[in-house]
């Protein structure tokens, strides 16, 4: 049985690269505003908004339950990429390591493509692979495309 493993997928967007990167990257405090069905809250325990290495927690939705997650985040503006590294909640019940990396490619120049990479690593072989995690995160990007589209109009 895999014990770790990479995901790999590509989302495409509508909503510029520019705007993206900037939602996913310094502004996750409109997350519940804009995709709350999934994104209940998400607070700074460490840092500020804008930061590279802040720490957030989030609470959020999955499979009808309330989960929760500690992550750090760190930014690379110029290839407009996003990374989130698993901290605790959750996900770390089960998995060693846990990081997803989300790069927005401007495709035109209204629409874009999120390549979005996830690095995972189980605690143990009984645990299963988290692949309903990567369905999760493809959903919150697809649904945050809605989101920005509007705030570009």
């Amino acid at each position: 049985m895999t014990m770790s493993g990479t995901y790999v997928t590509e989302v495409p967007l509508k909503g510029k690269a520019e705007k993206h990167y900037k939602r996913w990257s310094r502004e996750h405090n409109l997350f519940p505003d804009a995709i709350g069905h999934h994104i209940q809250g998400v607070t700074v325990h460490d840092g500020d908004w804008d930061s590279h290495d802040t720490i957030k927690i989030w609470n959020y939705t999955w499979d009808g339950k309330e989960e929760l997650f500690k992550e750090m985040v760190e930014m690379d503006d110029e290839n407009m990429a996003v990374t989130i590294n698993g901290l605790e909640g959750h996900v770390m019940e089960e998995l060693k390591v846990f990081v997803v990396t989300y790069q927005f490619i401007p495709m035109s120049e209204e629409g874009c493509l999120c390549k979005i990479t996830m690095v995972w690593e189980k605690r143990n072989e009984d645990s299963p692979e988290p692949i309903n995690y990567m369905k999760f995160v493809e959903m919150m990007v697809a649904d945050m495309d809605d989101h920005i589209l509007q705030d570009q109009e």
